[in-house]
């Protein structure tokens, strides 16, 4: 008989007792266990096989990258959110995957985003010249406007008016709201059928798939060129000469709605706050932004924004969007001291491996000197903010450049200020700040 050996076991009557706290903000929890247990610990359920929670980077890079192969996303990741975002990328496994990976990756090369940049700085310019002065304003809602822009312009470089773009906007809020709910309270499901939400839901699911078709078909129509993602995905080919359906195209560019404008406007959120209360490095920051005055060299300025990367690269460090993920394992497997069973979820929580003290010095520090080239290469294996291995998020230059570029086009026009001391944050499906305030003061 096969001898198992788990990190150590929390009580689950514990878990239980802790369920609706957990539910509002499972970090809290995570921290308490991880201060018992190690750098591992496991929950056994009664129906189940267990469930183990690490902040171990050894371990993070077996299951995402040395032996991706033995685990899969699971289904919370599959088929939960494939019902309100399609069947992309981010929700797709196997073969299927592979082949769209294969697929969609070379839009993403740096090469191809250089036609790019050009369109993100100038919607950056516009956006930032938009900000209100000189009062403290809520900032989430500002950099969540600006990435939605960037991304509606790159996906689309515009064939939808702004009150359709507006509305796209409002629903994927809405849906990504729901999601939470639906994932942290399992138990509800029928209450919220009862009460029509799941009905509701998915209704706004029919209506943005309804809006992105509409804007295939016009410039399937449409015989004009855009350096835009949109041809992008509909010029590729599969490897028999065929391109995508209408269907995989709507999946694929929700999930890069989805996934690439809320992320980003977490982590430029989190960095202006960390900048706005370290005035040291605000002012390095400061020192190393650069002003672009036409938007076509912005592709040659990013090499240059050193610092500025580095602030934002720290800034993910303590605040990564993707702050949690989890892998099902296909088959039994030996992590390190470790023997699992066939289907053991396993989850990796990068927030507490990001301040894992046993990776990073004074791990609480904003410090930006960690990512400089001399020092990143000792905690590299231990920094993910984008995932892992095969899997890694294939927008990852893509929302780097724009990171960068907002950072660079804020700072020449604006000395930026903040009435918080800390930030609050909230752990949805995405890492989310809470009740952030910023003043935006002219340059003169």
């Amino acid at each position: 008989m096969t001898k198992y050996k788990y990190p150590k076991r929390v009580s689950f009557l514990n878990f239980v007792l802790k369920s609706s706290e957990i539910a509002k903000n499972p970090i809290p929890f995570h921290k308490e266990m991880f201060a018992a247990s190690g750098e591992s610990f496991s929950i056994k359920t009664p129906f189940n096989p267990p469930i183990i929670l690490t902040k171990d980077a050894e371990i993070a890079k077996h299951i995402l990258q040395k032996q991706h192969k033995l685990y899969e996303k699971s289904k919370l990741q599959t088929q939960f959110l494939s019902k309100y975002v399609g069947y992309g990328l981010l929700t797709s496994t196997g073969s299927y995957w592979l082949k769209q990976r294969r697929l969609i990756q070379p839009a993403f090369h740096k090469d191809k985003l250089k036609q790019l940049v050009a369109i993100i700085d100038t919607t950056i310019n516009e956006q930032v010249n938009s900000f209100p002065t000189g009062s403290m304003e809520a900032l989430y809602p500002l950099m969540n406007t600006l990435a939605f822009e960037v991304v509606a312009k790159s996906l689309f470089n515009y064939s939808a008016d702004q009150n359709t773009l507006k509305r796209l906007q409002f629903i994927i809020a809405e849906l990504q709201n729901f999601i939470v709910k639906e994932i942290r309270q399992p138990h509800k499901r029928l209450w919220y059928h009862l009460k029509g939400d799941m009905k509701y839901h998915l209704k706004l699911v029919k209506e943005s798939r309804g809006i992105i078709e509409n804007i295939i078909n016009q410039r399937r129509a449409s015989k004009e060129h855009h350096d835009d993602l949109l041809d992008m995905l509909l010029k590729a080919e599969y490897e028999d000469g065929s391109n995508m359906t209408n269907d995989q195209l709507i999946d694929e560019i929700l999930i890069l709605f989805v996934a690439g404008h809320e992320t980003t406007a977490n982590a430029l959120t989190f960095t202006l706050f960390l900048l706005a209360t370290n005035p040291k490095e605000l002012e390095k920051a400061k020192v190393n932004s650069l002003p672009i005055t036409d938007a076509t060299q912005a592709f040659d300025a990013l090499p240059k924004l050193t610092y500025i990367k580095q602030c934002v690269e720290e800034g993910m460090r303590l605040y990564p969007s993707a702050w949690i993920t989890d892998r099902l394992a296909l088959e039994d497997d030996t992590l390190g001291e470790f023997h699992i069973k066939k289907g053991t979820l396993l989850g990796v929580s990068i927030y507490e491996m990001h301040r894992n003290p046993k990776y990073w010095d004074t791990p609480e520090v904003f410090n930006p000197d960690r990512f400089s080239e001399d020092n990143k290469k000792s905690t590299a294996f231990a920094y993910m903010p984008f995932g892992a291995g095969p899997r890694l998020c294939i927008g990852n230059n893509f929302a780097m450049f724009e990171m960068m570029l907002t950072i660079n086009a804020i700072l020449q026009k604006f000395q930026i200020s903040t009435n918080k001391t800390e930030v609050k944050i909230n752990p949805l499906i995405t890492l989310k700040p809470v009740d952030v305030e910023m003043a935006f003061h002219p340059i003169s």
